[in-house]
């Protein structure tokens, strides 16, 4: 078809791999969104990410940036740059600044967090023994009015009892 000496073609004859994506119809970018949904689902990513873990420092590590923080503190932008290279941040030089100060190498050392445990294993092991010393005692009790009403009807039916061994 010519409209003023200019060919043109409907978008409909054109196939749909040749039209620009906003030339497609519904059901061409669905089919072709589903081959790339199918595509993913029958190989799925074998990268797995960890979770992420809070990092922690030791002593060692703390007193050594902080003695390169002190001898960069002359030279300009080298504390930053010290930051960018470690990956860490301004406040970590402050807290660690502020623990060296203190006196606290031990507040260095990174601590286990969350609370603290109020259980106290000696009295778990108290409770426990005491529970099985309860129970044992009941078993006793038990087995000496067993034994006593064994003896009686032992002796209702005039069955000699044992003679007790002496050592």
């Amino acid at each position: 078809m010519k409209i003023n000496g200019i060919a043109s073609t409907s978008s409909a004859l054109l196939p749909a791999a040749q039209r620009r994506e906003d030339e497609r119809s519904e059901a061409d970018r669905s089919a072709a969104a589903g081959n790339k949904a199918a595509a993913a689902s029958a190989h799925p990513d074998p990268e797995v990410v960890a979770g992420s873990k809070r990092r922690t420092f030791s002593a060692q590590y703390k007193l050594r940036i902080l003695a390169e923080a002190d001898a960069a503190a002359s030279q300009s932008g080298a504390i930053g740059a010290l930051l960018r290279r470690e990956a860490l941040f301004s406040s970590h030089l402050t807290a660690w600044r502020r623990e060296r100060q203190d006196g606290i190498l031990k507040g260095l050392t990174p601590s286990k967090r969350g609370p603290k445990s109020k259980r106290n294993p000696q009295e778990e092991e108290l409770q426990s023994l005491r529970r099985q010393n309860q129970r044992l005692s009941e078993e006793l009790r038990k087995a000496e009015i067993i034994i006593d009403v064994q003896k009686k009807v032992g002796a209702l039916l005039g069955w000699p009892l044992p003679k007790e061994e002496t050592r």
